[in-house]
């Protein structure tokens, strides 16, 4: 195990991991596992009330990250103003990749998808299953922004959201 690799992260650290989000580091831990020492993050997701105990020679593997640069949350602001592109593939397979996308923990990504899903009020109704992928890509988005930002959830929601209605002007 590099010490490198190991010191990237330290409790009380903010991180993304991809498939649920922005976390925080609660502590480093050792446990054994089937005879074997392994060496653990806790990372609480305390919106979801939820703990999760990753490897420590894991955590790169899995795509978790340190929070995105204040330069790359502005990178993103400027993906959500950009035209929605939506391809003619079938809801279902267009669903898939978006899945992909909200769980690579790219925030490029996450926002492509909220630009992507985005309805103002006098356009077509969303499916349900098109809300959920925007409410989930929108959160990750904000959960993001408040993080870097040090600002409240609420105050990263209307950025974010002062950005997607601009958009639409």
């Amino acid at each position: 195990m590099s010490k490198a690799k190991e010191a990237e992260f330290r409790p009380n650290d903010y991180v993304v991991y991809p498939a649920h989000g922005v976390g925080q580091i609660i502590s480093i831990e050792e446990q054994e596992v089937a005879g074997l020492k392994l060496e653990l993050f806790v990372i609480s997701f305390e919106k979801d009330k939820m703990t999760l105990r990753v490897p420590t020679n894991k955590a790169a593997d899995i795509g978790m990250r340190s929070l995105s640069s204040p330069a790359m949350i502005d990178k993103a602001m400027n993906t959500l103003k950009g035209k929605a592109r939506v391809k003619r593939a079938m809801w279902s397979r267009r669903a898939q990749e978006y899945e992909q996308k909200i769980n690579s923990g790219d925030l490029i990504s996450i926002a492509e998808v909220v630009r992507d899903l985005h309805r103002n009020d006098d356009q077509r109704e969303q499916s349900y299953s098109e809300r959920q992928l925007y409410e989930a890509a929108l959160e990750r988005l904000t959960r993001e922004v408040a993080a870097v930002s040090g600002a409240d959830e609420e105050q990263a929601a209307q950025r974010v959201g002062d950005v997607l209605t601009s958009r639409a002007a």
